[in-house]
């Protein structure tokens, strides 16, 4: 039987929230993009070393299938054991597993060890979730996430422009080198400074079974169904956004990689910046305007990329088209995981675990069409993304009204 606590043991139970605590786990959620964002600019040095045009799309779609089976098993063993110890465990196959990249010797090498290094990755970008919904809900959470998200949000910034020096310098090899240095940064920083924000008496002791009934009740709450599905569509235009790029900038258009890392960085300043709008912003007017606010704009945003990309206007008008794109994730990513994990705080990391999974199964399907129908164009990346904008509009029509 799992431990259920009661409504008043929870606010008791909660831990307190240290200064350090965002910073901490803004560090290990960043080992999403730090894994990555670096090596985008790599793709064409990965394609031509492996003289596999395919290599940089397939390894890039193994990566996600190993943050969605990762997610599955993590989160429900984090509810468990409590949330410290897997993501020692994770990040210490994460370090190892990059170092098999760097010394990766063909296409299917690369994507088994990145497909290692992901499902170990997946502790820090499930986890830290549940360890937010631990300590805290509501406003509260979304303000939480939003301090997390801005310290993460450095690494989409540097990330591909590290990533775009190191290989005007050097092998790409050294990309995944850098990695592996992240993560035993990151191993130290967790050993002398996390703390278990899991006390031994709320957490969840269940077997297999139990755990695909539990994952079945979730699923089936229409609140966490409707939230979750919006913030995987999102998620999934994000992703033909990262798969998608690299082709059209650097391929399409001839930009150099460090061009490319500067037009990454500032989109992901786009980000950042109405990311830190957000938790304002759901104080004033409420979660559910705010994902509102959120679709309209991705559903602006694709629109006219697509309607740029079929047209040919050039570069500039997709650029004007994938800000707006970002401004919506800005909104609709902290503000959906904040709705979609309100409901179930004793199984927090197995809801987390849930919708992390389904985003990145989201993810390596649209990498995946964009790759197959690429035509080097932005055609392909555009129509992904407005379909994916039109699925998180659907998704949302199935809220509940009476929530948030």
């Amino acid at each position: 039987m799992s431990r259920a606590p009661t409504a008043c043991s929870t606010v008791i139970a909660r831990p307190v929230v240290s200064n350090r605590l965002p910073l901490l786990l803004g560090f290990l959620i960043a080992i999403g993009p730090v894994s990555v964002d670096m090596y985008l600019p790599a793709f064409p040095a990965i394609a031509h070393d492996f003289r596999d045009a395919a290599a940089p799309g397939l390894t890039l779609a193994a990566y996600f299938a190993g943050l969605a089976l990762g997610q599955m098993t993590q989160g429900p063993f984090s509810d468990r054991v409590g949330r410290r110890l897997p993501v020692l465990l994770g990040l210490s196959l994460y370090t190892v597993a990059s170092l098999g990249c760097a010394l990766a010797w063909s296409t299917a090498s690369l994507s088994a060890f990145r497909l290692l290094a992901a499902f170990g990755g997946s502790a820090s970008v499930v986890i830290p979730r549940a360890m937010v919904r631990d300590v805290a809900d509501g406003p509260a959470a979304a303000m939480l996430f939003s301090k997390l998200m801005l310290v993460m949000g450095v690494a989409p910034i540097v990330a591909p422009i590290l990533g775009s020096a190191v290989v005007s310098v050097g092998s790409w090899r050294w990309i995944f080198g850098l990695a592996a240095l992240y993560g035993v940064i990151a191993l130290a920083l967790v050993w002398f400074n996390l703390p278990d924000t899991l006390p031994a008496a709320r957490r969840s002791l269940i077997g297999f079974r139990s755990i695909l009934i539990r994952y079945g009740q979730i699923a089936a709450e229409r609140s966490f169904l409707a939230h979750a599905l919006t913030g995987t569509f999102a998620i999934g235009a994000l992703f033909a956004y990262l798969a998608g790029t690299p082709g059209v900038f650097i391929g399409d258009f001839g930009w150099s990689p460090p061009a490319y890392a500067a037009l990454f960085a500032a989109n992901a300043a786009v980000y950042i910046g109405f990311n830190q709008w957000n938790p304002h912003l759901v104080a004033r007017v409420g979660l559910r305007p705010v994902i509102t606010a959120s679709i309209v704009l991705l559903l602006i945003g694709t629109a006219g990329l697509t309607i740029s990309a079929v047209v040919g206007t050039g570069a500039a008008a997709i650029i004007g088209c994938l800000f707006i794109c970002q401004a919506s994730y800005g909104f609709a990513l902290p503000s959906t995981m904040v709705a979609a994990l309100s409901r179930h705080q004793p199984h927090a990391g197995s809801a987390s675990a849930l919708m992390g999974t389904w985003q990145y199964l989201g993810g390596a399907i649209t990498g995946a069409v964009v790759g197959g129908f690429a035509d080097g164009t932005a055609r392909p990346m555009a129509m992904a993304m407005l379909g994916c904008a039109i699925l998180a509009l659907l998704a949302g029509a199935l809220r509940p009204a009476t929530v948030l």
